[in-house]
């Protein structure tokens, strides 16, 4: 069974940046494409950035473009989202998850596997 464990999550002020970690173990983590998800509180979750199996086909939710990047280190198990300028619209639990891989080129479609999350503060 897959593990998926978020970290990098902090306070922040609007502008600065923050990485973000996703580390899956149990099973090799190219076996499954990844996205990040935020959730802001009384908002839906939104899927902001997923990358597929082989990492070359990436999504970003219009929002993010432009100031996040998404890569993974398939050797180290891990998914990354660079996080720049950010905003306070930013601030929210970032979660990643197992998406479906067919359908990352147009959306990040969850399923199955979710890490616990990490929140993000972006306030001066």
């Amino acid at each position: 069974q897959l593990k998926l464990v978020e970290s990098g999550g902090g306070l922040v002020q609007p502008g600065e940046s923050l990485t973000l970690s996703c580390v899956a173990s149990g099973v090799s983590a190219d076996t499954y494409a990844i996205g990040w998800f935020r959730q802001a509180p009384g908002k839906e979750r939104e899927g902001v950035s997923c990358i597929s199996r082989s990492t070359d086909v990436t999504f970003y939710a219009d929002s993010v473009k432009g100031r996040f990047t998404i890569s993974r280190d398939n050797v180290k198990n891990t998914v990354y989202l660079q996080m720049n300028g950010l905003k306070p619209e930013d601030s929210g639990v970032y979660s990643c998850a197992t998406v479906v891989n067919a359908f990352v080129q147009n959306s990040c479609i969850p399923i199955d596997y979710w890490g616990q999350g990490t929140r993000v503060t972006v306030s001066s």
